[in-house]
């Protein structure tokens, strides 16, 4: 009997943890300190001058609403970058008024701990 309740338990933890795994992963949970319902719609940063050029950086580990903003932010930081990352695919579209080398980019990215995997 004692054996029955102790699979009830487990089965009940597993089957909440599944739920909330499945809702991080789709981008709809709380994690990495954010909160979708804390989360603030940020203004865009405008760029000063014309765009000249995009990059698309593929990057890992970004999950929710807080991972989004810490990338573009982090982005944004650099003179004549912009970011709009689309957590979905995965990636962040950067736009450049300026040359701006992609090693900088990669750099931001990765103090943030995200792994970019590749920059198109």
């Amino acid at each position: 009997m004692g054996n029955i309740i102790v699979i009830a338990i487990l089965a009940v933890v597993i089957v909440f943890a599944l739920r909330s795994s499945k809702k991080h992963m789709k981008g709809q949970g709380g994690c990495c300190g954010g909160s979708e319902d804390i989360h603030i719609e940020q203004e865009k940063k405008k760029l000063d001058g014309p765009v000249i050029a995009t990059r698309i950086m593929h990057i890992e580990g970004m999950h929710c609403e807080h991972c989004k903003d810490t990338v573009e932010r982090a982005i944004g930081r650099i003179q004549g970058a912009a970011a709009e990352v689309d957590l979905g695919r995965k990636i962040a579209v950067v736009s450049l008024d300026r040359p701006v080398p992609d090693d900088q980019l990669i750099t931001a990215v990765t103090l943030m701990d995200y792994k970019v995997t590749s920059v198109e």
